[in-house]
């Protein structure tokens, strides 16, 4: 299983990023990498191997930002590569994701042939690039979410960071896990309640279909019907 990390909202969002993704260990991965928002930009690091050769990565170019997506990787789709680590970052958004998008082959061939160039051999890809082209005809990150889910098949869970949407974290679960984390003045999501421990206790369990968006200040949700879902809040054991 991989691991997923998203936080906005808190100072040193790499370093929480890092953090999470050590408590994530336990799932295995072969690759690791961490996104983050800086000045209306997206800066990735990525590594192949174990979480000390991201370390070294960002000792050596570190990231700043209050945003950020984090992920650890086994490799499905693309052999283990730098390419193929996560997130993938296509021009101005970012994607972690777990699971797997069914329909990736016909959707890769619809979106070159629209000139859309792919550097990795994932699954994944398909997801940032669909929402690019979703964010262009779209009036929110809701929105553009709510347009690639209508367009995907599969069993996932992934979350979003966009140029366009610098404050905001995108995100959605079909068939596999994810829960987002509340704070004050920030938010978090996560592949399990171990992804956010350290960080908040407060967590609400997603259900197949739901998608979202978060920010330091709220928490939008809706189900698979497109309406404004009400989930259990939980307090976890720290």
């Amino acid at each position: 299983m991989c691991g997923i990390v998203g936080v906005v909202g808190e100072e040193n969002v790499a370093d929480l990023l890092y953090s999470s993704l050590q408590r994530l260990e336990y799932r295995g991965y072969d690759s690791a990498g961490i996104c983050t928002g800086v000045a209306g930009n997206l800066e990735c690091r990525r590594a192949v191997g174990k979480l000390k050769e991201l370390h070294d990565v960002l000792s050596a170019s570190p990231l700043a930002g209050n945003i950020g997506i984090g992920h650890t990787r086994w490799a499905t789709h693309g052999a283990v590569t730098l390419e193929n680590a996560h997130p993938i970052i296509g021009g101005s958004v970012a994607v972690v994701h777990n699971g797997i998008i069914e329909n990736h082959k016909a959707l890769r061939g619809k979106l070159e042939e629209k000139g859309y160039h792919f550097t990795s051999d994932t699954d994944t890809e398909v997801l940032v690039h669909l929402f690019t082209e979703s964010i262009r005809v779209s009036s929110s990150f809701l929105e553009a979410t709510a347009l690639v889910l209508e367009q995907i098949e599969g069993a996932y869970a992934f979350s979003v960071l966009a140029k366009d949407y610098p404050d905001e974290i995108a995100f959605a679960r079909q068939a596999s896990p994810l829960a987002v984390g509340l704070g004050d003045g920030s938010h978090y999501v996560g592949s399990d309640a171990m992804a956010m421990a350290g960080m908040t206790r407060r967590i609400i369990f997603l259900k197949d279909g739901d998608y979202g968006v978060i920010n330091r200040d709220s928490v939008v949700l809706r189900d698979s019907a497109g309406d404004l879902a009400k989930r259990d809040e939980v307090l976890v054991s720290s």
